[in-house]
């Protein structure tokens, strides 16, 4: 398993490191440096060396722009995409929408390589679940991201942004999607 966390920093309280840290060969990907932390390629290219140095097939769990780096890492072609059996996104953000403060500005990340985000089918199965009510995204963008990149959509209903301050420290349905991509990578 390799947790793919966006853009908060360390938060010990997140659903992501809470499973991680239940979760015996879970690694991480760690933060760039502070002067990259924006930077997409510094993000992409952690990417590539945390999953290169997994032995064996590899989950992905990503949430928030931690799934937007996954799918642009997925598409480069220097990636190790191939140990890759799954994945699980969660509630990835849409740049169409004016997030709320401390959030950096869309256009932030845009300048940084962010966006186009990827539109097209990825090279491994995913599930990506998607709230209602998020602060950062519609609904509707999520499920069509969902659709384009060939991922089974799980709605789960207002849940915010799924984070702490959605009051999220823990979220058993991981623990369940994660499992449905381990038993599609032995079926």
């Amino acid at each position: 398993m390799v947790v793919v966390p966006g853009l908060r920093g360390d938060a010990p309280t997140h659903w992501q490191e809470v499973y991680a840290a239940r979760t015996p060969g879970t690694v991480t990907v760690p933060f760039p440096a502070v002067d990259h932390w924006h930077d997409l390629p510094a993000r992409t290219d952690l990417i590539e060396g945390t999953v290169a140095a997994v032995d064996g097939p590899v989950i992905l769990l990503a949430h928030s722009a931690g799934v937007l780096a996954a799918v642009h890492w997925a598409r480069s072609p220097r990636s190790s995409v191939g140990a890759v059996v799954g994945a699980v996104f969660a509630t990835p953000p849409d740049f169409d929408v004016d997030w709320p403060e401390p959030h950096p500005r869309p256009a932030e990340l845009a300048a940084q390589g962010w966006s186009p985000i990827p539109r097209a089918r990825l090279p491994f199965p995913s599930v990506l679940a998607a709230s209602r009510n998020d602060p950062l995204a519609r609904y509707r963008t999520t499920a069509g991201l969902a659709e384009v990149w060939g991922s089974r959509l799980v709605d789960l209903g207002e849940v915010g942004h799924l984070n702490p301050a959605s009051g999220f420290g823990e979220w058993p349905l991981a623990a369940e999607l994660i499992a449905e991509m381990t038993l599609q990578r032995t079926s």
